[in-house]
């Protein structure tokens, strides 16, 4: 005969781990939700704003950390790609640094990933600085956006979303370069 209580347990997990992945899900929509918070401001230049998002966010993703499945959508992973985006953008202006991946703890695939985006964001941000006359921040903008580039060009990767995200750092770069081509020939006004 069947034994009945073996599928109650079965379901009882089954039941457990459901809840565990609804609140995996719950959770990286809130960090891809705040990791839009600290880009925002950043790019508003509203860094009070933009400090406690920051600590918002690294509170989430390390509970994000501690709930070790992964889920049939993949919903961590572009959590942890945003997440890598706002940091690194919110430290790139704050002091001109990029965190590594290890100080952020995350994986390689998702660090790339994110950095891939925070060139979109990059750009935004020398456009903003063109049209506020800072030049000279747009011009280290663009340099970023280069040595980004040069390293991804080292990289050996395959065909798949990673390598979609690195072809649009090219087109981030080149549009960079072209503003900054734009003010060169009508001189710095």
């Amino acid at each position: 005969m069947l034994n009945k209580s073996e599928f109650n347990k079965i379901r009882n997990e089954m039941r457990k781990l459901d809840m565990k992945r609804e609140g995996i899900i719950q959770l990286s929509r809130e960090i891809i939700n705040v990791s839009k918070q600290v880009i925002y401001a950043v790019q508003r230049n509203e860094m009070k704003d933009a400090d406690s998002a920051v600590k918002h966010i690294k509170n989430k993703v390390k509970q994000l950390k501690k709930m070790n499945i992964n889920t049939d959508t993949n919903i961590n992973s572009v959590a942890f790609q945003e997440y890598v985006e706002a940091i690194s953008f919110y430290e790139f202006v704050k002091s001109r640094k990029i965190p590594t991946r290890t100080s952020l703890g995350v994986s390689a695939e998702d660090y790339l990933s994110g950095l891939c985006d925070l060139t979109g964001e990059l750009v935004r941000k020398a456009i903003y600085d063109v049209i506020h006359k800072k030049f000279d921040e747009a011009s280290k903008i663009k340099e970023l956006v280069h040595d980004i580039y040069g390293e991804f060009l080292k990289l050996h990767l395959r065909n798949g979303e990673l390598r979609k995200k690195a072809d649009s750092i090219k087109w981030n770069l080149k549009k960079l370069e072209e503003v900054m081509y734009d003010i060169s020939m009508k001189g710095r006004h």
